[in-house]
């Protein structure tokens, strides 16, 4: 990438209260995106069951997917990768995502 793209990067960015400049909340999404795919690559997740036990917050889907009787391999794997909150997420800037757990939901809506 050239310096070009971060330069016009930087022009569209808006600034919070504070003056300080917040990234997009599109860009965070995709950042999110590449680094879970990344961790999927380099081996299995934590289990959504885990997850859940551990307190975290799942989004509808992947509490979905926690509750189903499946084996755990399944439950290793990304939903959020065909999940419609990743492509809105990753494509608009003011993603219309509500769902309570949802790291998308939350970039959008912070």
């Amino acid at each position: 990438m050239s310096d070009r793209w971060f330069e016009e990067l930087a022009a569209v960015t808006e600034f919070d209260a504070g003056g300080v400049r917040r990234a997009p909340a599109s860009l965070k999404s995709m950042i999110y995106s590449a680094l879970v795919q990344a961790q999927a690559s380099a081996g299995p997740l934590l289990s959504l069951t885990e997850v859940k036990a551990d307190g975290r917050d799942l989004c509808v889907f992947e509490d979905a997917v926690a509750a189903m009787p499946v084996g755990e391999p399944l439950k290793t794997k990304n939903p959020c990768r065909i999940c419609h909150a990743r492509v809105l997420g990753e494509r608009l800037e003011w993603a219309p995502i509500f769902w309570p757990g949802c790291p998308y939901a939350k970039f959008h809506n912070e």
